[in-house]
């Protein structure tokens, strides 16, 4: 597990109003507890290095990963870099992306779809509940970036969407 997906799983599990989420793998474990509990602290995580031949490696990824916790994540979509013109929504959480609400019913949205603010988008699976993805600007689904039953990571690009 690189620095990276610790500090997705950090944002996920703040999100999601947990008060403490325990994972263990084969050579790490990790504790993220947030302040729900009413512990009076914002949020605690601990990353135990399970002793292999990388055991310096525990300490390195544990600073790095409680301060980007700490950092706000922006969760409004932002301009796509390469099609400044476009829209881009992205991902609130991390999970399993569904672009249908059930196998037999039709997709929220295809491309050319025009959309309003407040429009289900998509449908994310993360811990077995499933989430609905709301638009937050009105236009229309220029290019949908995510294959159907897809894992997604937080802040991953979702869709491009047309403001005018």
């Amino acid at each position: 597990m690189d620095i990276k997906e610790i500090q997705s799983l950090i944002k996920f599990v703040a999100k999601s109003g947990a008060s403490e989420v325990k994972l263990e793998m084969e050579d790490i474990k990790i504790t993220i507890r947030t302040g729900s509990a009413g512990s009076g602290s914002p949020e605690t995580t601990i990353v135990q290095q399970i002793p292999v031949p990388q055991t310096a490696a525990a300490p390195a990824a544990q600073a790095p990963a409680t301060q980007e916790a700490a950092a706000p994540a922006p969760s409004e979509p932002k301009k796509a870099d390469d099609d400044s013109k476009y829209i881009t929504i992205k991902s609130p959480i991390i999970g399993t992306f569904y672009r249908k609400p059930s196998p037999d019913k039709p997709a929220f949205v295809e491309v050319g779809t025009s959309i309003s603010k407040g429009d289900v988008l998509c449908v994310i699976e993360a811990m077995k509940l499933f989430n609905d993805i709301e638009s937050e600007v009105s236009g229309k689904i220029v290019k949908i970036l995510v294959d159907d039953s897809s894992p997604v990571e937080f802040d991953q690009p979702l869709f491009l969407v047309d403001p005018s």
